[in-house]
């Protein structure tokens, strides 16, 4: 097996202790890779040198220049070695080969590319004279030491979302992938010396005992991004406030899919099957909810059945596979536990909704592509996210009915609206409170566009130039341009005017 080093101070590392642990492929249940195991001892040795090269600016203070080429280097190292980056996430998470490879690597790649780029466009306010006696200049500069938490639904991407503003920025960064998909992370450590990142800016460590909780309640850090639960979310912010840390939170979603009976069907069933499947549901803005209006409702479902039907699960290895397995058995479980929940409290299961059998991978964490009924809106499968081949269909009659229920979850991350009509395409993207919404497409995203959630979906943006709200702070800068000794609105505070 591949022997993985964290990436602490410029150095390539095993875990103090000496632990290993095992690295599990989700579709065959077997280890392909030990990885250390973090403890508390490599956590605090990544920070200290994060504050450190922080504070002596090896980073901060370069040339916007010249951090841009160094994260571009970095970008042309990922693409150089994009085939094998690709096989790793593949194994790593399950996720078909064609959707790390055509998909998930280069999209994180064009996003390094971006922040490459915007590195050089990190500009204060223009310079203006608001007092009179005053020349007033707004800085944008770093917030200091982050530290990024990643999930392992897409390890690679996130990564990239994550260390791309904040390199960009100025700041260092402690990184921390999902315990159960740390080997492209740790592979871009490798890179990331390659590329000339300086010692201590960028620290790639893997998870440990009481490591993660630590990390982001550590005094020397200055921000947590975190790419995770509602629940997690909640919890960074709890810890978070003990140093008034500031927090970016891209959490979980259950994303609607609005399908009105002027839609153009083919296009709404064919985007509905692609939005719901995607990474195995594993995604936090998969179409979890269709709504479908009553005149068409029929139509849909069939056509929605007949397609869902033919997704090719299996071996991620394969070029033919759609879909291959949940990430663990425990997610697995939380995944048959929400199904069997659905169907106890009445509603029907149309097709799917137990374990995929897949001769030859039998230890393999496969479930069925899986549709559920369900009108009543209250009901656990409509409200809460399942993060698994789960869709729940519900029909509805009018405008205003879908947009309060499309509304009714709290959640806030992203929805679809399907309609030929452009005033009711707007209508609805006004009314939702999603911080994506598509019409007519569920899914796309780009690096110079924002992404993020209202309510409980998280605080603040990835991707795109808004990220950098999240990764800077603004100081006001006030230049006295008189010279004078005494002001005239002295008297106020000390003595008499004159």
């Amino acid at each position: 097996m591949t022997e993985y080093k964290m990436l602490i101070d410029g150095e390539l590392v095993g875990s103090s202790s000496g632990k290993l642990v095992d690295d599990i492929n989700p579709a065959t249940g077997e280890v392909i890779a030990q990885v250390p195991e973090a403890s508390l001892e490599d956590m605090e040795r990544a920070v200290a040198a994060a504050r450190a090269a922080f504070d002596d600016g090896r980073w901060s203070r370069l040339p916007h220049g010249a951090r841009a080429a160094t994260l571009e280097k970095l970008a042309i190292l990922i693409e150089q070695h994009s085939g094998e980056l690709a096989a790793l996430e593949s194994q790593d998470t399950g996720k078909p080969i064609k959707l790390a490879r055509d998909s998930d690597i280069p999209f994180a790649t064009d996003n390094l590319h971006f922040f490459a780029g915007a590195a050089r466009h990190l500009t204060g306010s223009a310079s203006s004279e608001y007092t009179g006696g005053h020349t007033s200049i707004i800085r944008r500069e770093p917030i200091g030491v982050v530290a990024s938490v990643a999930p392992w639904n897409y390890p690679f991407m996130m990564l990239a979302w994550k260390i791309g503003p904040a390199l960009a920025a100025g700041n260092t960064v402690v990184f921390k992938p999902s315990p159960e998909t740390p080997l492209t992370a740790l592979k871009l450590g490798e890179l990331a010396l390659e590329a000339g990142i300086p010692a201590g800016v960028l620290n790639i460590i893997t998870d440990g005992p009481e490591v993660a909780p630590r990390l982001v309640g550590h005094k020397a850090v200055n921000m947590v991004s975190i790419t995770g639960s509602t629940r997690s979310g909640k919890y960074v912010m709890r810890t978070g406030a003990e140093t008034i840390k500031r927090v970016h939170l891209e959490l979980g979603g259950k994303a609607p899919f609005i399908v009105y009976g002027d839609a153009d069907l083919d296009a709404a069933v064919q985007g509905a099957v692609v939005g719901g499947y995607v990474n195995c549901g594993q995604d936090c803005t998969a179409a979890t909810r269709i709504y479908v209006q009553d005149g068409i409702y029929d139509q849909f479902v069939q056509a929605f059945v007949q397609k869902v039907k033919q997704i090719r699960v299996g071996d991620p290895r394969l070029e033919s596979t759609d879909m291959g397995p949940l990430i663990s058995e425990r997610q697995r479980h939380s995944v048959e536990g929400f199904v069997e929940r659905a169907l106890h409290a009445g509603a029907n299961i149309v097709t799917g909704g137990k374990r995929a059998i897949i001769p030859g991978f039998e230890k393999g964490y496969f479930f069925e592509p899986t549709i559920i009924v369900e009108d009543r809106q209250d009901a656990e499968i409509v409200q809460s996210e399942v993060f698994g081949p789960v869709v729940v269909i519900s029909r509805f009659s009018t405008e205003e009915e879908v947009l309060q229920k499309a509304n009714g979850v709290v959640y806030g991350l992203a929805a679809s609206v399907w309609t030929r009509d452009i005033y009711k395409a707007m209508h609805a993207s006004q009314r939702l409170q999603f911080g994506t919404v598509w019409i007519n497409d569920h899914l796309p995203i780009a690096s110079e566009m924002p992404h993020g959630g209202y309510k409980e979906s998280g605080i603040g943006k990835d991707m795109s130039m808004y990220s950098f709200d999240e990764y800077t702070q603004i100081k006001h800068v006030l230049v006295e341009l008189t010279g004078e000794a005494r002001k005239g609105w002295h008297y106020t505070v000390f003595g008499d005017p004159e």
